[in-house]
């Protein structure tokens, strides 16, 4: 079942692209999250996104959200990944795809990695959901809005 406005964000600890582990709950009462999921690195619409997510991430530090992409992509292919496209913000491991189950994060046309960002508040709830996979850009406007949103 996916995780709804108005939840507790579900707390995780994965690897990050430097092999760090990153848990959720360390941002609570500090930051809003920006928690994305997407297919693959370097591909062209999960590229296109990443790039749009770092085009505005400043905007994202100055309403207080740090910027989490999540993908079955090992640490290596996201420090690669960040490297290349000098992606400012945390990139995480979910190799068994155990978070994006823990969201209810649906594959796409019955193939495809889901495609979902949860904007999640310092207290930890969930304020808002955008799903889409083809709409891969729209999810900065969608996130950033919801930010805005008093």
């Amino acid at each position: 079942m996916a995780v709804a406005v108005g939840a507790l964000a579900p707390d995780f600890t994965l690897t990050d692209s430097t092999g760090k582990q990153f848990r959720l709950a360390d941002l609570r009462g500090r930051k809003a999250v920006v928690l994305y999921f997407y297919p693959k690195d370097e591909t062209m619409g999960c590229t296109a996104e990443a790039c749009a997510f770092r085009d505005r991430y400043r905007t994202f530090q100055v309403a207080g959200a740090e910027v989490v992409g999540v993908s079955a992509d090992s640490p290596e292919d996201h420090e690669a990944f960040a490297a290349h496209h000098r992606l400012p913000f945390i990139l995480l491991s979910d190799p068994d795809n155990l978070v994006r189950r823990l969201y209810g994060v649906r594959k796409s046309l019955g193939l495809l990695p889901g495609r979902v960002t949860y904007v999640i508040d310092r207290d930890g709830i969930v304020r808002h959901v955008f799903d889409s996979q083809l709409q891969a850009t729209r999810h900065v406007a969608e996130a950033l809005k919801a930010l805005e949103a008093p």
